[in-house]
């Protein structure tokens, strides 16, 4: 029996929910974050991909999986529906760099992303177990729902498990 967990990607601005073993992989992290749940009881998990702080602050709301704030409430909503119970809901965080930088003063969406995370998850007491987050480098999130381990991988500085 292979022991090779599957590999599922989420987009930019997506979200997967799956039963565990599988391994939920994001790419492209810059200043956007991932967000990883996981209720070890039901043995479910979800990682959503965010790009921007909160939808009510966008014109364009096509897509809430898009911001920090409506895409927690969906991945939340989509692991109670799959009979998680929200008391054994736990997250890592992974992303948020300072990827732009004009004329010496940051923009900094990357940190404003973070907070927004951070804001909306202690709001919905959803403990955050680990994070790496800020930075001025590129990230690559693996999430093992199995294991509740999140590797982030980057250029600068390898790979770090949370």
């Amino acid at each position: 029996m292979s022991s090779i967990k599957e590999k599922i990607n989420v987009g930019i601005a997506d979200l997967a929910v799956i039963h565990n073993p599988a391994v939920l992989v994001t790419v492209g992290l810059g200043s956007c974050v991932a967000i990883s749940f996981r209720d070890p009881v039901a043995k479910f998990g979800a990682l959503a991909h965010i790009v921007l702080p909160g939808i009510e602050q966008s014109r364009n709301r096509e897509n809430p999986l898009k911001f920090a704030d409506s895409a927690i409430d969906i991945a939340i909503k989509k692991l109670l529906e799959k009979g998680c119970s929200k008391n054994r809901i736990e997250s890592k965080i992974a992303g948020g760099a300072c990827m732009f930088n004009f004329g010496g003063t940051s923009f900094n969406i990357g940190e404003r992303n973070v907070e927004a995370v951070r804001k909306k998850l202690g709001e919905m007491n959803i403990p955050i177990l680990a994070g790496d987050t800020g930075g001025n480098h590129g990230r690559t999130v693996e999430f093992d729902v199995e294991t509740g381990v999140m590797s982030i991988k980057s250029a600068v500085l390898g790979i770090k498990k949370i």
